[in-house]
């Protein structure tokens, strides 16, 4: 569509909209890329919130010559949402759940209904939505409608079209239909009524299917209909198959139609999906190991025989990249050696011997055919959890390749018939070689999808060229294999340019009719699937684009730089996870389910400015500060996002280079300096406690500084952790096992309790404490941005530590936010020369929870130690803990007395995220994270369970939140002591 050169009435639109209207250029940014390799600013970013905003919206397009884009939650691969109109964001409002019926198996909702979230209401009633893809922790459900969505079971449940059975659309006159299931007189009737537009494309698909030569042209020219997993173009093929125009056919339903047609027809406000009951619950994973792809592609063909739910394949390149992401580090347990490529093959039966058997079988029969050399079955429900997630990782782990050459996605959709995919992966590699390209493989084999990405650097014309030849040639590949070019990711932007080659001009010419009946005025996002741009124009980068150097406090050398760290996220959207699902990341984004507060958008508008910056200092920029204001700095994306994308150290490098130009504010400067504060009070501890806990004058305090007056402020403790050290260790037998005690500035002034307990809870186990010489550890620096204040501390302690800490004499630690940058910043702020000295500190440096765990393990602590008594816990772990080290530690130590029982709270952030939940303008977000899992489960708990959680920021959000006491996981363990 030619836009409208005027400017657009956008104010008087939002006076007719109860939705949200948004101009602001930080927003159009963030709106400007999805997961694809394509960025356009759109004109605006609106939040309808009701089908009559829909209708008001598509009013003013038609008026104002514009386009629509329909959005859910950004992750497609092909640049389906990326356009110059105004981006429509469902994700926000449209997210209802309408009906459900258990009788007939199905259920209505809203296109912003979370897949994940969706299985969850449906599991009390033994139903659930069959095709899941990778992203269905945040994919929705007008997102899978517009993709025709698949997912690693399709084998099984096949596609999003086959399980739509209404769907009630806005049309691009404004009128509403609801398409679903008609018999062939009700198809006539609706072609002989005078129902405005609907009747129209009813008339319309009449015309054209009815014809013969189109006929024969759409059956001789689309992909191989034994495919599952076709989905090139609009699905005339399979209207084609139906009643009214082919003998025994099925029903006609428009929604065959609307199923991957990208928004670019009509709006769908709502979809009648079919339920399918809950899959029989004994499954099993087994993983295949090969030596290499093709190995694996043969295996496939063996383990169909044995009919699994699921093949998935990884190839060495990702089962490579995904030993640098710490979380799925924990998820490659299964592994032996190094396979050259793996089949994940999913077994669910009614009893485990049935699955034992078909396993036993598959085993002898690939061994039989000299194919894999290690079958490991996994069982437990975690365990199988955890290999899904290193299989879901793939499209992440793979921004984590170096440097500016990275797998894209450009031919990762292609589907053939598995029988003829070893042809055509021999083929396809062919073709790679003739472009002096490599290419990592992985996903769907079992049903004839693998997703394979070259590798490409988009920065480079000579790369962009290479990626439009790579998309043509390949299309004339899939075409050769009578295979669909689109499995489930769409054609978008993407593949449309070679749908011609892949259906034919004639066909192609029936799809443009179709979009041009459907949306004579082009408002319907206009340049996908047909008439699209050249596929390798609005990339992300420009060609040749220079990758700026830019100077950090941090050592960003691993990333080659800020900027590529920044560049390391893809768009796939893992931080737009709800807390329903379990992830940590991100608190804030969960709190507001604003697009604005995701890891994300965040990652965009870093790269956005610090490429295009004119500034001489490119961080000054206040979009920045704003955007990263309502990052609690929590570390979860630095496990959780597959790309590894830590926007915890992009804010502190951010703040600092920002208060190189601005200065640092007063409240930021005084919680930074937190320690001189408690040093100088805990002269008079009394007297300090008295102001700040004075009804009135510690309000006044906290006014006039910008902190909450609902938050109480951290009381000093009576006497410090080293004052009471000294005075109460001069009689320590010197023992065979020796630790060294890392005195935590909130520790050592604010919980000393814990402290000593510690102490005497060690001493107790056997060991000998010592309190060494050491400075604060900086997070609070940190975690204001005063990285070069942290920088000079981490170089001090790196010092004063690295001749006393080995493995015979580890550094342990009680404060997980403060002893965890041992491990996580010092070896990136102490200087280049000091680093390998920083990196074998950290080695030896641990959480007490894991130094507990290890030495119990070990058996240098015992059971018989503790008391026979019986305990319930339930703790919240700390973010930091989850982030760079596990809470299976906590649970165990926890659980180690004979009649303990601990849980873990299913958690993400408490909510205060250091000094964050006491900041007046964050208080309220502070107790919305809060109260997402923690707080109500906290609430919910009995009096006689004990309350556990390592950190200080925590115990003090369950205290002022909750009125209940959270202990340290040291206390409890001291209390379970038995007398010696």
């Amino acid at each position: 569509m030619q836009q409208n050169t005027s400017a657009p009435k956008f104010q008087l639109l939002q006076e007719r909209l109860e939705g949200e209207v948004h101009q602001d250029i930080t927003t159009k940014i963030l709106y400007a890329t999805d997961a694809s390799a394509y960025k356009v600013i759109p004109l605006a970013v609106i939040y309808p919130k009701t089908e009559k905003d829909i209708v008001e919206l598509i009013h003013f397009a038609r008026q104002e010559k514009l386009s629509l884009i329909p959005r859910a939650a950004g992750t497609s691969l092909a640049g389906q949402v990326v356009g110059n109109g105004i981006v429509v964001d469902i994700s926000k409002y449209f997210t209802k759940i309408i009906e459900l019926n258990t009788e007939e198996k199905w259920v209505k909702v809203q296109p912003g209904v979370i897949l994940d979230e969706l299985n969850l209401y449906l599991k009390e009633y033994g139903l659930f939505f069959g095709p899941e893809t990778s992203t269905a922790s945040r994919c929705m459900m007008g997102g899978m409608l517009g993709n025709n969505s698949c997912g690693s079971h399709s084998i099984i449940y096949g596609s999003t079209r086959d399980h739509t059975l209404e769907a009630t659309c806005i049309l691009s006159d404004g009128s509403k239909a609801v398409f679903g299931n008609i018999s062939k007189q009700a198809f006539e009737e609706k072609c002989e009524a005078n129902n405005g537009m609907e009747s129209q494309v009813y008339r319309q698909i009449k015309e054209i299917l009815s014809k013969p030569e189109n006929q024969e042209s759409i059956r001789k020219e689309y992909p191989d209909p034994q495919i599952k997993r076709r989905n090139t173009g609009y699905a005339i093929d399979l209207l084609l198959e139906t009643a009214p125009f082919t003998e025994e056919g099925t029903d006609f339903n428009f929604c065959k139609l609307l199923a991957g047609s990208e928004g670019t027809l009509a709006f769908t406000t709502e979809i009648k999906l079919n339920l399918v009951a809950t899959p029989p619950k004994e499954k099993a994973l087994v993983c295949a190991h090969f030596a290499n792809l093709e190995e694996a592609i043969s295996g496939n063909l063996i383990a169909l025989k044995y009919k699994p739910g699921a093949v998935e394949l990884m190839d060495e390149e990702i089962l490579k990249l995904s030993e640098g992401n710490h979380l799925q580090i924990q998820n490659r347990f299964f592994l032996q050696g190094n396979p050259g490529a793996l089949l994940i093959i999913e077994f669910a039966r009614e009893s485990m011997s049935e699955i034992e058997k078909l396993v036993s079988e598959m085993e002898a029969d690939f061994k039989k055919n000299k194919l894999g050399y290690h079958f490991p079955m996994v069982t437990r429900a975690e365990k199988i959890a955890r290999v899904w997630e290193l299989r879901k990782s793939a499209l992440g782990v793979l921004s984590n390749m170096p440097g500016d050459a990275k797998p894209v996605s450009l031919i990762e959709d292609t589907s053939v018939r598995p029988e003829v995919m070893q042809d055509y992966i021999a083929t396809f590699k062919e073709l790679m070689k003739k472009h002096q390209i490599n290419c990592v493989f992985h996903a769907h084999i079992g049903s004839g999808e693998i997703h394979m990405r070259p590798i490409l650097n988009l920065k480079s014309e000579a790369d962009q060229q290479k990626f439009y030849a790579i998309g043509a040639d390949s299309a004339r590949l899939v075409k050769k294999y009578k295979g669909s070019l689109s499995g489930e990711h769409g054609d978008g932007r993407l593949r449309g340019e070679f749908i011609s080659i892949m259906i034919g001009e004639h066909n192609y010419n029936l799809l443009r009719e179709i979009k041009h009946y459907w949306d004579p005025e082009n408002i319907f996002n206009p340049g996908k699937i047909v008439d699209t741009p050249k596929m390798n124009t609005h990339l992300r980068y420009q060609a040749n684009q220079i990758t700026k150097e830019i100077p950090t406090y941090f050592d960003f050398s691993g990333d080659l730089g800020i900027l590529r760290a920044t560049e390391r996220c893809n768009g796939s959207g893992d931080c737009r996870n709800t807390h329903l699902t379990g992830k940590a990341m991100c608190p804030s984004y969960q709190a507001g389910l604003d697009e604005k507060m995701s890891t994300r958008a965040r990652a965009n508008l870093f790269r956005e400015f610090l490429t295009n910056s004119e500034e001489k200092n490119p961080f000054n920029h206040p979009e920045l500060y704003d955007i990263l204001d309502l990052c609690l700095s929590c570390k979860a994306c630095k496990a959780e996002c597959p790309s590894n994308v830590d926007m915890a150290k992009l804010k502190a490098e951010f703040l600092q280079q920002y208060y190189n130009t601005h200065g640092i504010p007063l409240r930021s400067r005084l919680i930074a300096n937190i320690t001189k504060i408690n040093q100088l009070g805990s002269l008079f501890p009394r007297l300090f406690n008295a102001i700040n806990q004075h009804p009135f004058i510690g309000k006044v305090v906290k006014k006039n500084l910008g902190f909450a007056p609902e938050r109480s402020i951290p009381k000093l403790y009576s006497s410090t952790l080293r004052k009471w050290y000294r005075g109460n260790t001069n009689e320590q037998q010197t023992l065979e096992r020796k630790v060294y005690l890392f005195a935590d500035e909130f520790t050592n002034y604010n919980d000393t309790p814990i402290g000593i307990k510690t102490v005497k809870l060690l001493q107790a186990l056997g060991y000998e404490v010592c309190i060494p010489d050491h400075q604060e550890s900086g997070r609070t620096y940190l975690s204001k941005g005063l990285v070069k204040k942290a920088k000079a501390l981490a170089i001090k302690n790196v010092n004063l530590l690295k001749d006393l800490i080995t493995k015979e004499t580890p550094l342990v630690g009680i404060e997980p936010s403060a002893i965890l940058t041992f491990r996580d910043e010092y070896p990136e702020l102490v200087p280049t020369e000091m680093q390998a000295v920083a990196k074998n500190l950290a080695k030896h440096t641990f959480t007490i929870e894991e130094f507990l765990h290890q030495e119990m393990q070990r058996g240098n602590i015992k059971k018989a130690q503790f008391t026979h008594e019986q305990k319930e816990i339930k703790f919240h772990a700390h973010c930091y803990q989850k982030a760079l080290s596990t809470s299976s530690h906590t649970q165990f130590i926890l659980s180690f007395p004979e009649n303990y029982t601990a849980t873990e709270i299913p958690s993400g952030c408490c909510g205060m995220a250091g000094s964050f939940g006491y900041e007046k303008e964050h208080y309220d977000l502070s107790k919305q994270v809060g109260e997402l899992v923690l707080l109500p489960e906290i609430r919910r708990t009995a009096p006689s369970v004990l309350i556990a959680a390592s950190g200080t920021s925590c115990r003090h959000q369950i205290k002022d939140e909750s009125e209940r006491e959270a202990v340290h996981p040291v206390e409890i363990l001291w209390e379970a002591l038995v007398p010696n």
